[in-house]
């Protein structure tokens, strides 16, 4: 199912690129796009945890540099019967993880130091234990691919931006009875693509965090430290959001809770369900039955 999940998601990103290149330069400009496409399609496979993990700043530890953190990491892994993953820290005061890699074996953990600064080790496990069920769910791969490619999106919508500013494109299009509509394709294009990208990521994360929690809970344990983190990390993100992520809106929706900082349009285009709810839900898992 994963696999089908996956292969669903790169076809409508092709798409995507597609509609794209024929709006930015007609028939050419879907050639190329084509061409970009497949390309990127190979490269997000093998390398698109690697380009995460550095847009970042992660950098990988081990035992002598967080030993709490890295043998915490170790014994859920053993718990959740996982092989090890790679331990990473980001240098950022916003609280916040996540997890990326292409399968189990090749995966790996990232945790900012704000967050190792405001959580006891219980709290800690909750949130390790959420990103290793993300890993075990299979979740890490579909969702470190949408963020590359939610990135290319927005990247072909600044090229559209520009080519509408100059013109490009426009002899194509009239060339082939289009009147010059390139440019309001550009136009479109700019405007769409990024709400596309947007909706992708929705659509790729938003169940996937509630099965991530309940299983999180599961394999440390005790949902109430998962819970008592989210609480904390909430609130922490947004007073302090995430520089990195900023810049990097893209890659948002990998990230435990949102990374960006609040306004009504990125409420709108939320990527993880409403905290109240996830906390909730936790708390009736801690009820006895």
């Amino acid at each position: 199912m994963t696999d089908l999940r996956t292969f669903v998601l790169l076809a409508g990103m092709t798409a995507l690129f597609l509609v794209v290149g024929q709006a930015l330069g007609g028939h050419n400009g879907m050639m190329l796009a084509l061409f970009m496409a497949v390309a990127l399609n190979f490269w997000a496979y093998w390398n698109s945890d690697k380009m995460v993990l550095r847009m970042h700043n992660a950098y990988e530890i081990g035992p002598q540099e967080a030993p709490e953190y890295f043998a915490i990491v170790e014994e859920l892994a053993r718990r959740a019967r996982l092989p090890m993953p790679r331990v990473y820290i980001m240098d950022d005061s916003s609280p916040n993880a996540f997890a990326t890699g292409r399968d189990p074996e090749h995966a790996a953990v990232a945790a900012t130091t704000g967050l190792l600064r405001i959580l006891n080790r219980e709290e800690l496990a909750g949130v390790m234990a959420h990103e290793l069920a993300h890993v075990q769910n299979r979740d890490i791969l579909i969702s470190t691919i949408t963020a590359t490619f939610a990135g290319a999106i927005t990247t072909l919508a600044n090229m559209a931006q520009w080519a509408s500013l100059f013109g490009m494109g426009r002899s194509n299009s009239e060339e082939e009875g289009g009147g010059g509509g390139s440019g309001l394709g550009g136009i479109l294009m700019m405007l769409l693509a990024p709400i596309a990208a947007m909706l992708i990521q929705m659509a790729v994360s938003r169940s996937r965090e509630y099965g991530a929690d309940q299983r999180g809970a599961e394999i440390c344990g005790n949902p109430l430290w998962l819970a008592s983190a989210l609480d904390k990390l909430d609130a922490g993100s947004r007073r302090l959001p995430m520089w990195s992520a900023q810049t990097n809106p893209a890659s948002s929706h990998l990230f435990i809770v949102s990374p960006l900082s609040g306004s009504a349009l990125a409420g709108l285009f939320s990527t993880h369900p409403p905290m109240e709810e996830r906390i909730h839900r936790l708390q009736q898992m801690a009820r006895p039955s």
